[in-house]
């Protein structure tokens, strides 16, 4: 598997350690000092690349998206702040008849926790005394607040069917990789799901697994929906 990484920064360098633990090498990096005005972004530079992945920043996500498509080379996209835009990427994949997988966050973990909030949130529609909170903290680097995964948390208690106000809040602060709390809360007691990231490597590893299941796929898939695909 032949990986272009669009984006080499912290997350670029941790998927290139990586990628031989899933068939891959990187074998075309590129960042903001080479890939100016996608300077480097032909088909004579992309010939032989097998999938792209994507990390860089939500101003250029969207035109790193479309140009790739046009290339014609499955995509892997980490970069959040975009999603705004995600109707009209998906029109664009589908008419080039490309292959695109997103999420705002593709740690494993992350999914299993998305997968418990939708669950608890739809049993607790049915408890109206408890009071539902959501709340991220970043490193004070990270660009946008409330962050991707925040979002795709509370969006997967609405998907579970949950109807009622849900108090969101977000700080950036140091180095934190990223810790992400939804709670409910009664007079009688508190519950909370938490998902604590370590490091980097697990968002890597997703986008690893997801640029191996794109391979001759086409269309537009939320990661946590193929999770668990062959």
């Amino acid at each position: 598997m032949k990986i272009a990484m669009v984006g080499y920064g912290k997350m670029g360098k941790m998927i290139e350690s990586l990628a031989g633990e899933y068939g891959g090498e990187v074998v075309l990096k590129l960042d903001e000092f080479n890939n100016a005005g996608q300077a480097l972004m032909t088909p004579e530079h992309f010939q032989g690349i097998d999938v792209a992945i994507e990390f860089t920043t939500p101003h250029t996500a969207v035109p790193n998206i479309l140009k790739l498509q046009e290339l014609g080379v499955p995509t892997v996209v980490g970069s959040t702040g975009w999603l705004e835009e995600l109707p009209s990427v998906t029109e664009a994949v589908q008419a080039k008849k490309g292959a695109l997988v997103w999420s705002p966050n593709f740690s494993i973990g992350v999914n299993l926790f998305f997968a418990a909030v939708k669950q608890l949130s739809a049993q607790m529609e049915e408890f109206p005394e408890y009071g539902a909170w959501a709340w991220e903290i970043h490193h004070s680097a990270k660009k946008d607040a409330p962050s991707g995964t925040l979002k795709m948390a509370v969006e997967q208690m609405r998907r579970g069917g949950y109807t009622r106000e849900v108090s969101e809040s977000s700080n950036r602060a140091g180095s934190v990789p990223g810790t992400h709390e939804i709670g409910f809360d009664s007079a009688a007691d508190t519950i909370t799901l938490r998902h604590t990231a370590r490091s980097r490597e697990g968002f890597a590893r997703g986008a690893l697994k997801a640029a191996q299941w794109i391979q001759g796929r086409t269309g537009v898939y939320e990661f946590g929906e193929i999770l668990f695909q062959k």
